[in-house]
This record gives structure tokens, sequence and C-alpha cells, in this order.
């Protein structure tokens, strides 16, 4: 091609193309295009080699430590200690790369199930398609809140305007036309293209694909920048901040060793050795291996149940949530609009209400309160059917139900139009649309203009009004004045009390229906043609959902844009709205100030009404008040509420493009219950990461004791370095990672939300900290002592005194698992992860202990069987410890 795309008019680009707007691109050429073009994605930054990864896990300074501790050794002759030290090293950094890798996995798995999708036409009709899937000649789709999949040339537009500002850098939406214009325009200014990377502020668009892949605008400019990294997540910055600590009370410990082994006498080689395992003992090195599991595991189990977790920082945010604001339609309610009510304007009287059968969109049901040819129902019902943009599809091949395509609320009056046997193709034909004014959110409004085939018809062209009765009702200029205007009011009210959701529709004779001029021109011109009252039925199951928030310490808040008292009477049915909790609407809610907003958000259940904009006033004024929020939405102008909360919740059905890339979660099927599942699993990963965090810092600072005992009272080291270093890489590991894969306790959304500033050792972890470590070291110097005095062999004392602090190990992870919960009644089969850890963790102590070559890399004997009996019973007092405390806050919790 020797002209530009922005150069050519939309036939010449079509024909170009080989395509045709009307039917789109067959099947077998998108197939062969596929083929030919491959498919529309960048290319991804290659799979770091796996050397690379395993090169990362020795940039840790406790590894640069380890690897010193290493060469003193060979210097000072302990040529077996320095052979263990780097074998420990290099299997912890064989676990740090497997785990490491599977989570990269894991991540790319979840990238792939949140992937965009397009609206395209091929073979006639309208497909959902994987944007990677795209072909040249494809014919797009777009409506606001839609994201550009490729880079093409519009073919017509009904008031597009679209965001640029990630490609050309302009701040604000640019209106786009079709015209052709001069191949020397710059990129900022090709009114007549969209592209990827980009999407649609307002309107809708036909679009042909020009260009895919590498070969947008985006993709040549993807091949001169890199991806930047996800910055930290609090729970991410906690943990390095608690490793900082960890590593200068390390350096503290490693002086006072020193300093305590010198003064003791003792070899300075040794010494040195066992102060260098310690000061590394000293800090757990598995939490961060722990860490990325625990939330890669939770990001999995969350996703089975249906959220999609886009950031990290999200998991860990789910379990301090205090506030959920949820949209009404598709998530507390089933998304499928009904129309039960009519109400037709009376020539002098009060107006007739019409009642209709049915649920769902099968088109069968029955009105009742009018004939069916009354004229004014038919005029309601054709204004209604026709300034829509939704389609009513009939079962086939591949549907078993009726469905709609487009905008629920419009597929219900498609629905109702049907049911009282108007023909949907004769209406369309007709009066055929030519010119539209597109559903605004701000003025709750939509026009179209027809023209009249019909020769009986007062004038040859005609505008259909529908939106918000409010809104209708301010353009409207009725024939019998107020009167009119009141008894249109009040039908309305006494609808939205029934929590039916209200249209209202309209019609002008003859009007421009001017774009410029929006509908501020409509005006006092309209001629009001009745009310629509639908219903979207609340979900079964949410109300216990909602139950359940409120259990857990959860406000849960409807934000809509339906009537105020329709979203109050939903609300009330769900439990969502209680006694003494009140609704505001959008126009409320702007005369408030701030400090009243903050004020009476305690009572507020439901805010109706609100504009988009509207949303993101409402989430900062529940995080001024110290809230943590979650809040849903599905829409291109709820991006920005979105972005704002602490955790932006965007519905993966009804959700634009722009919604879910602005969320930190995707619900794939619009269910209120889906997020309080997501709160839940977000908060069972956070109690397992403080049960790994307390099993190695109990743990490791009983090591630290056990050593600083024996050095002040004057025995022997009970362990030597390599000893310490298995206990604190290999046993601990064995059980740490598998620590975190522990079920939900069942009682997580009977608890409080964590707190946002939550310590990762906080009060109640300490207390049992100062029973845990103290009990190990008792048991693990208190028999060192014991058999030491008795004038056995060091070697074997220090073989049982090794074994025994494996075994304490083994008890305590059983401790670690619940804060109150007996250990004998959770078992192990409940977490058969931990159960394969703790029998691989025996197996490997077997090993150590009995095998010959081990025995001289880690200065062991083997025991006698008939020895291990004493040893399993002494070390199982540190789990009859905290038993006995645990039964004790059992006991005062019952009474309290």
């Amino acid at each position: 091609m020797s002209r530009p795309w922005h150069a050519l008019s939309p036939t010449e680009t079509l024909e170009s193309l080989q395509t045709d707007a009307a039917t789109g691109l067959a099947a077998a050429q998108a197939r062969r295009r596929l083929a030919d073009h491959g498919p529309n994605a960048l290319p991804e930054a290659p799979p770091k080699p796996w050397w690379r990864t395993l090169l990362r896990q020795f940039a840790s300074p406790l590894i640069v430590i380890l690897f010193v501790a290493a060469g003193l050794a060979v210097m000072l002759g302990h040529v077996g200690d320095a052979a263990v030290i780097l074998a420990v090293v290099l299997v912890n950094a064989l676990i740090g790369t497997v785990q490491e890798g599977r989570a990269e996995k894991s991540m790319g798995a979840l990238r792939r199930l949140a992937e965009l999708h397009a609206r395209v036409r091929r073979d006639g009709r309208e497909l959902d398609l994987p944007a990677r899937d795209l072909v040249p000649g494809d014919v797009l789709l777009l409506a606001a809140g839609d994201a550009v999949g490729a880079d093409a040339r519009l073919l017509t537009v009904a008031q597009l305007q679209t965001a640029e500002a990630a490609l050309t850098g302009e701040s604000v939406p640019v209106t786009k036309a079709v015209a052709a214009q001069p191949e020397a325009t710059g990129l900022a200014d090709r009114h007549g293209m969209v592209y990827a990377g980009t999407h649609v502020a307002a309107g809708r668009a036909e679009a042909v694909v020009v260009a895919t892949g590498v070969h947008t605008e985006v993709g040549q400019i993807a091949g001169l920048t890199t991806r930047a990294q996800e910055p930290p997540t609090p729970l991410e910055q906690r943990i390095a901040q608690f490793g900082r600590w960890l590593v200068g009370a390390a350096l503290v410990l490693f002086a006072g060793v020193m300093a305590l082994g010198l003064w003791r006498g003792l070899p300075l080689a040794d010494v040195l050795m066992v102060a260098i395992s310690q000061m590394v003992s000293m800090v757990p090195e598995g939490l961060p291996v722990a860490m990325t599991i625990a939330l890669a595991v939770g990001m999995q189990r969350m996703a089975a149940r249906g959220a999609i977790i886009r950031r990290l920082s999200a998991v860990e945010t789910l379990g301090s949530t205090t506030v959920i604001c949820s949209d009404k339609t598709g998530t507390l309610t089933r998304n499928q609009m009904t129309a039960v009510a009519l109400w037709l304007p009376g020539q002098c009287g009060p107006g007739r209400e019409v009642t209709v059968d049915g649920i769902g969109y099968a088109p069968s049901g029955a009105l009742h309160g009018a004939a069916a040819d009354d004229p004014a129902l038919h005029a309601l019902l054709r204004a209604a059917a026709l300034c829509n943009d939704a389609e009513l599809l009939p079962p086939d091949g591949e549907r078993t139900d009726w469905t709609v395509l487009g905008d629920p609320t419009e597929g219900a009056l498609r629905v109702l139009a049907a049911k009282a046997g108007l023909d949907l193709a004769a209406l369309a034909a007709a009066a055929p649309r030519e010119a539209e004014l597109p559903f605004d959110a701000d003025s709750k409004l939509m026009a179209t203009r027809h023209r009249l085939t019909d020769a009986r018809a007062v004038a040859p062209r005609r505008v259909w009004i529908k939106g918000a009765p409010e809104a209708v009702l301010r353009l409207t200029l009725p024939r019998d004045g107020a009167a009119a205007v009141q008894a249109a009011k009040a039908a309305a009210e006494a609808m939205a009390q029934r929590a039916l959701r209200v249209l209202a529709v309209a019609e002008i004779d003859d009007d421009p229906l001017e774009p410029v001029a929006g509908f501020d021109a409509l005006a006092g011109r309209a001629q009001l043609l009745g009310l629509v009252g639908q219903i979207d039925p609340p979900r079964d199951e949410v109300r216990d959902a909602v139950a359940e928030c409120h259990g857990a310490g959860m406000r849960v808040i409807m934000v809509t844009g339906d009537h105020k008292l329709t979203g109050l009477a939903i609300a009330r049915e769900l439990g969502i709205a209680r006694e003494g909790d009140t609704a505001l609407d959008g126009s409320e809610l702007e005369r408030l100030g701030e400090a009243e907003l903050r004020e009476a958000l305690p009572r507020v259940a439901v805010f109706a009404r609100v504009q988009p904009a509207q949303k993101l006033r409402i989430v900062e004024a529940l995080q001024a008040g110290g809230e943590v929020v979650a809040m849903t939405g599905d829409g291109v102008n709820d991006a920005p509420a979105l972005a704002r909360a602490d955790v932006g919740v965007a519905m993966g059905i009804t959700g634009t493009e722009v919604a879910k890339s602005a969320a930190k979660i995707v619900i794939t099927d619009d269910d209120f219950g889906t997020i309080v599942d997501a709160v839940e699993q977000g908060r069972v990963v956070y109690a397992n990461l403080k049960k790994v965090i307390l099993y190695l810092f109990a743990t490791s600072l009983a090591e630290v004791v056990v050593l600083l005992g024996a050095l002040i009272v004057g025995l022997p080291l009970p362990l030597v370095a390599v000893q310490i270093l298995w206990i604190n890489i290999v046993t601990e590991g064995t059980v740490t990672v598998n620590l975190v894969m522990d079920p939900p306790d069942g009682d997580e959304m009977k608890r409080r939300p964590v707190d946002r500033d939550d310590r990762l050792l906080d009060a109640g972890m300490l207390r049992r900290v100062a029973l845990m470590t103290p009990m190990i070291a008792a048991v693990t110097l208190g028999w060192f002592a014991w058999r030491q005095g008795q004038g056995l062999p060091l070697e074997v004392v220090r073989t049982e005194t090794f074994t025994v602090l494996a075994m304490c190990q083994w008890f305590n992870v059983l401790s670690c698992q619940s804060a109150t919960r007996s250990a004998l009644r959770l078992g192990l089969l409940q977490n058969p992860w931990l159960l394969g850890g703790l029998t691989l963790s025996i197996a490997l102590q077997a090993l150590v202990v009995y095998a010959p070559f081990m025995n001289d890399l880690f200065h062991t004997v083997p025991l006698a069987p008939s020895a291990l009996l004493p040893l399993v019973g002494l070390a199982s007092m540190v789990l009859w410890a905290e038993e006995a405390r645990k039964l004790l806050a059992r006991a005062v919790g019952a009474r309290s």
C-alpha cells in the first residue's frame, strides 16, 4: 500500500483489505490471515533462563556470609564442614529457583485468564473473540468503555471519543470522524483512526482492522521500551523491614557469640563457625519463598472460585477490607432485567397501569390492563424497542436459551415488545435509524432519530427518547400541564417503592437531533409516552453473603445508578440496609460538604443515582474515615474510583476493558458472593503467612538461646555449625513452605478485619513465642546437660541433642497451625502437604544420623532405636505446653 490508512476513505480501505463492512471476513479468510500475520500480540519478554534465576538466589548478603564461612572452614582445615555449608546453600538456591519458576507460571496462567477480548463481525455474525485472534480486515464493533484491540480505520461513528493519552499524551478524549485526511497528518490528529492500547471514552463505532501485533503503533513503540515491574506490596515492605531488623540483631548476636566463645577459651575456628551459623539461623531464609508461595496459592485458589487477581497487593489487602461498595445490577441481582409494569399517561386523568407476566428473556407472558391494539400502548412499546441498541437472540445450536446481546435494561424492552406481539424486524424496517445521541451517564438519556416509511405518519421523521424519569420529564411539554407531570412523577415514585427500575419514554415529531447541541436542544419539545418498570431479581445467595460480611466485621454499601427508593428496597430485602439506615442520591450527595458526608456515612446503606465521578468521592470519604474500601465497577468512568479504592473489583462479564485494567481483581461471574469468597481467601493467605512467621521466629530464637545458654553456663557447644545449618535450612525448610498450604480454619469470616497497620509479630504471637522458645531451649539444653553429666561421648550427646532439636521443630510446626484449636483435633490429614513435608524431614534426619557418609559430614553417630523413644517423649513437651495454653485460651474465651 503506497498511501497511509488515514488518507484512504472507508470504501478504499475495505477494498484494499478485501473485506465487507456488512459481513466482515469469512472464517476461512480469518484463519488464513492469522497464519500469515501471526497472533495480534506484542512479543513477550523471553523467559528468564533458569541459570539466571539460580544465580539471583546467591545475591543475598546472608548467602555471601555463608560463602565466607565456607572459605574460612577450608582455611582452618574443616573441609567437610565447608562442603556441607556449600551443599546446603546450593539446595536452598535450587528450592528458591523451583518455587520462583512455579510462581511465575502461575502468574502467567492468571494473565491469560484476564486477556483482552474484542467484538467483531465475521460471516455476518457478531462474535466475541480474544484480541490476539484479530487479523487485518476484521470489522471491529466498538462502544464506550471498550479497549481498542488493534489499529483500525473507522467506517462509521456515533459521537465517538477515544482516550489516547497512553499513545499520544493527549490528556482529553479525542473526537473521531470518518473522513480521510492528508498523508502528512500526525498521529495525534488522525481522527479517522483508532489505535491499539487506547480505549473508547464515549459513543459507538465500526472500524476495520488495518494492523495487528508488532505492526501497530503501540507495537512499534513497545520495541523501544521495557515494562516496569509492580512496586513492592505493603506486606513485602513489612517483611523486608522485619528482615533488616533481624539482620541487625544477627550482627549483635555474632559479636556476642564471638565474645563469649573467646572468653570461654574455645578454639577460634569453632567459635567463628558457630557464630556465623548462629547469625544465619537468626534470619529466616525461608520466609521470602514462603511468602511468594502463599500469595501464589491464594491467587490460584481465588481464580478457581472466579476471582482473578491482577495486582499482588490485592491478596493481602483483602484481609483488611472493612467496607465493600457494591454495584447492584448483576452483582447483587441476576442481571436479567424484566419489564413487569407499564404506566400510560391519561388524557385527563391520572393515567393507567399495565402489568406484564413472565420473568427472564424468553418473550413469553401476557400484558394485563390494556388491549393488544391500544394505540398508546403500541406507541410506547415501539419507541422502547427502537430507541434501543440491544438484540434479542433466540435459542440456536450455540444458545440453549433466549439471550440478550447488549445492555440488559434495553434487552428487557425488546422482550417486552415481543411479548406484546410486535414484530421487531418489521418495526426496524418501518422506521430505520438515521441518527442518534448515545446514552450518556451524566444526562441519563438516549435519543434516536428514525425515518418513517409509513405514508400515513404525521411527520416523515421521529425522535424517540428514553432515560431516567426525572431527566425525560425535564424535556417534555405535557399536553395537560403540570398535573400530567405530577401524575408521571407519582407513578414513577410508586414503581420505585416496589423496587422497580423505572424508565420514561418520549417522542418528538420531525426533530433534526443535532449531536453538537445535545439533549439540551430537546428541552420542552418532547411528548411523554409512558413509563416502564423493570425488576432485576436479587441473587438467592447474596443475602447469606451479606450476613457473612456483617459477621466478619465488614459493612456493605450499595452504590447504584438506580432510583433511591429502588435501591433502598433491594438493600432492605438483602439485609444491606438495617434499622435506621438511609439512602442518599447523587443530588443530595452533591449538596453535602466533606465533613457532613463523613458524619452521614455510618448511616448510609445506599448511594443512588450517583454519577461515576461521585463514586470517587465516596471512596475517598470512606478512606478518610479510616476504612479499607473494596469498590466494584464496570464502566469506563468507574476507572478512577476502582484505581483509588484499596481493592478495585471489576466485573468480568459486564465490565469494560478499561475498568478491568484499573481494578486489582476481576470477578469472572459478576457475583457478589465471589467477592466475599475472595475476602475470605485473602484472610486465609495472611493468616498462613503469620503462622510461618511465628514458626520461623520461635524456632530460630530457640537455637540462639540454646547456644548462648551453653556458653554462659560453661558447657561445651551443644551443636556444631553444620548441624545448626541443617536444622535451620533443611529441617525447617521441609515444613515451612508446606505450612502456607493450610486450608481455612473455618472461622475466618467470624474474625474482625486485619488491621491496616497489623504487625508481622503482634502481641498475641509474641506471647506464644515467649512460651515456645523457652520450652524448645529448655528441652534441648536440658537434655544436653543431663547426658553430658553422665559422661557419655560428646559426639553421642550432640547427635541426641541434634535429633531432639529437630523433633522439637516437628512438634512445634503442629502447634503453629492454630492459636486456639488443638493440634490433636486438627490432624495432619487436613494439610497433606504438611504431612508430606514432615515425612520428608523425618527421612532426611534419619539419613543424617544413620548413613555413614553423612556421619562424617555432620559429626553424628548412629543412635540405638530404643534411644529414640525418650527423645520423642521429651520433644513432645513443646506440643503439650502449647496445648495447655490453648486449653486455657479456649476456657477464657468461653467465659467471655
